[in-house]
Order: C-alpha cells, then structure tokens, then sequence
C-alpha cells in the first residue's frame, strides 16, 4: 500500500470521527432543549438523565449514520480535489478505480465496526432509550394491548380482548386448542391474571368445552387456576423488543414470533434486514460521495456539500418511508430494508461512469 492510500484512509477515518463528534453534541443540546420541561414535570433524577444521554449518543449516531458517512466523504474529497491533489494523484498513471481502493478499504473498516455495533452494542443502548422515552415522555403503552390475537404452538391459538401488562391481566380470553384441522377444546375465561408468587394463571368464570367424535363435553366453574404453555408477557410482546436484541437473540425471537403469528413480525423482520444493509451503505455511499467531490466544480466545496446534504437527507426519508410502509401495510421488510441501496446502488454506478470520463 503507497503512502497516498494511508494518507487518504487517515483522512477519511479522522474526518468521519470529527463529523460525529461535531454532530452528536448538537444533538444531545437540542434534545435537551426540546425535552427540558418534561424532565421537569416528570422529576427526571439527573443521573438517569445521563444515562439516557449515553443511550441516545448510540441511538442518535447509528439512525445518521448515513448522512455522517457521506458528508465527511464529500468534505474531505472536496478539499482534495480544491488543492489540486486529486489530479496529482490521477495524472501520475493512477486509474480512477485504483484511486477508489484507500476509500473502500476505509469504508469497509466503518463497516465492520458499525455492523458489530449494530449488533451488540447499539440494541443495549436502544432498551435503555426506548424504556426511558416511554416512561418519561411518550406517557403511553409500548404494546399493542387491544385484540390480541396470537399462535403459541402449532396447535393452539390465544385471543383476548384488552391486556394490561402493569396488573399482568387480560379480559375475554379465550384458547383453541387443534389437532390437525380438528377442534379438540376450547378454553373461554372472562378475565385472566398471573399469580407471581404461585407461578400460575387464574381464570374467572372459566368455561371449557371439549369435543370427541360427536360428544361434547362442557366444564364451567367460577374459578381455575392452571398453567399454558406461554408466559403473560407474551399476550403482548414490547413494539420495540426487536430493536433491543443482539444478533442470536434476534434471531431466536423472530423465529418465535413465527411460530405465534404475531402481527408484529414485519416489523421484527425490517430490523434484521436493517442490521445488514446499514455497514453495506457505507460503501455505496462513499462511492458515490467520492463520484461527486474528486473533481472541481464552479461554486467549489458549496456545491458538493448542498449536493451531500440532498442526498444524505433523501436516502434517509426513502428508508423512513419504506419503514412506515411495512408498519402500515404488507410492504415486504426485505425490499424496505434493501430497496433505498438498490436506488442509491444504481445511481453510484451512473455517477462512477461520469467521473471516470
């Protein structure tokens, strides 16, 4: 490797390092500026202030990381390209594509790291901004506690009608049980309720009708305590459990979810197809940015910059878009989470093309 390809790997790195430290402190002020009168209200203690700042620095630097990436590429590379050093560079014999490998192998140690943060490091901190954001300042259940309607294995299926996850009770359960296509049993309570300290669920006015070939039997009493085969918690799973979840984690819970039906596995999915494809935007984007910034232009680094900040804020509304389109509809998670590169991809390759002639 030539001492230019270690200049521009030190550069890219050391401007990509200098763009989140800028930016992140900005972040944490205006958050504060916006949230200072509900911490108030709320009596927030400062320590747990602090931690949720911590929290929110991970948060806040994985949701741009994009725009941070690609502004630091255009930056530093716009510099280059005024001081006349990438022409040096190129009339020395160097192609363009060799003079893109300093800028991949940097790109690509971004990548890494941010793929092993984004799999380790940020889900911890996600719980822990998640949970203060919804007891301090969303002020509304972080569950989906109305008709609930969920398979726990592959022959049973629950139903209830409201759940409240602080008493740990749900009103109008009911649970069916099948053999095959064949209704065996089916368990109907008005209200049911976990015992903590026994370990148990205890139905009020417990119904239960079974059925045997042509016979049906019918049990009602006006109180039962049992056991299933699920835990309470699982009548209403945390909206934002997926985003919580390390790498084997993840994986066991989407598979879980699967098997229950829940609606909410679109959503599960979408965060899994995001853990991949955020560390390879790194690569797409500093093509791009490195297309756009390696020559001069009239209007010098203002240009490339308002160009930057264009596309760094349109590739994050596509992914946000794509987003609220899985949540809201039967979008597939693959294409939300894929889509936007596949865009950006193309338009990389186009721009290449210009830049090398």
């Amino acid at each position: 490797m030539k001492l230019i390809d270690f200049y521009i790997i030190k550069r890219y790195i050391g401007t990509f390092l200098v763009m989140i430290l800028l930016f992140i402190p900005i972040g944490i002020m205006v958050d504060v500026a916006e949230k200072i009168d509900k911490f108030k209200e709320n009596e927030v203690p400062l320590l747990v202030i602090m931690e949720y700042y911590i929290d929110f620095t991970w948060y806040f630097a994985n949701l741009l990381f994009p725009i941070f990436l690609f502004l630091s590429v255009i930056w530093f590379t716009s510099k280059l390209a005024n001081n006349t050093e990438v022409i040096a560079i190129l009339s020395s014999g160097i192609s363009f594509f060799r003079y893109l490998k300093p800028f991949l192998f940097a790109a690509s140690f971004i990548a890494v790291f941010a793929f092993f943060a984004g799999m380790y490091v940020v889900p911890k901190s996600n719980l822990g901004f998640n949970d203060f954001r919804y007891k301090y300042l969303v002020k509304k259940e972080a569950r989906n506690t109305s008709q609930v309607f969920q398979q726990i294995n592959e022959d049973e299926f629950i139903y209830v009608n409201d759940y409240d996850p602080i008493r740990k009770r749900a009103t109008n359960f009911t649970l069916e049980h099948f053999n095959g296509n064949i209704l065996e049993f089916k368990i109907h309570a008005e209200r049911i309720r976990w015992i903590d300290k026994d370990s148990l669920f205890r139905l009020s006015n417990y119904s239960k009708r079974s059925f045997l070939g042509d016979q049906e039997f019918y049990e009602k009493i006006s109180r039962k305590d049992t056991v299933f085969d699920f835990e309470i918690n699982d009548l209403a799973p945390v909206n934002y459990l997926a985003e919580t979840l390390t790498f084997s984690e993840l994986n066991n819970f989407i598979q879980e979810e699967k098997d229950r039906g829940s609606i909410l596995i679109n959503n599960h999915l979408l965060v899994r197809h995001k853990r991949w494809s955020i560390p390879i935007s790194a690569f797409i984007l500093t093509l791009i940015a490195v297309a756009v910034a390696s020559f001069k232009r009239r209007g010098g680094m203002g240009v490339n910059l308002a160009f930057g900040i264009s596309l760094g804020f349109l590739f994050i509304f596509f992914d946000k878009i794509f987003g609220v389109l899985v949540s809201k509809s039967t979008f597939p998670p693959f294409l939300a989470a894929w889509l936007p590169l596949a865009i950006f991809g193309v338009l990389a390759f186009f721009l290449l093309r210009h830049a090398k002639r």
